[in-house]
């Protein structure tokens, strides 16, 4: 039961956190805080005006902006880390190759060093003859 609530719970914030994150819902939130700035302006005093500011405007309407950015900028960050992965994984690839050829080489020129003793041992034998 722990576990289906749990799960209820994640995925309600996870579908509230996506809702608030958009600037459609920073719009929304403008509206409803502008809603009030008119009897902020009444009063006159400008502690209750700055308190709607801070408190009333800022708040709401920075909550979703915020969210916005955060998403694109792990967005990008994102990005950047599949291209570096990309790259590394064809260096990777292209190492192996290189690496593939080195041994070829190496075993190319043991035969070719084997050749060589054996001509020289034949020319050493022959001259000793």
């Amino acid at each position: 039961m722990l576990k289906k609530i749990n799960a209820f719970n994640a995925g309600l914030a996870a579908k509230i956190t996506s809702g608030v994150a958009t600037m459609w819902c920073a719009y929304i939130f403008a509206i409803i805080a502008l809603i009030s700035l008119p009897a902020a302006l009444n009063t006159g005093n400008l502690i209750t005006i700055v308190a709607w500011v801070a408190q009333t405007f800022l708040q709401l309407v920075l909550l979703s902006i915020i969210m916005v950015g955060q998403n694109v900028a792990s967005a990008s960050v994102e990005k950047k880390i599949t291209e570096t992965h990309t790259a590394s994984l064809g260096e990777f690839e292209l190492a192996k190759e290189a690496r593939a050829l080195n041994q070829q080489e190496i075993i190319e020129l043991k035969r070719i060093a084997s050749d060589i003793h054996r001509v020289l041992r034949d020319i050493e034998t022959k001259t000793t003859k």
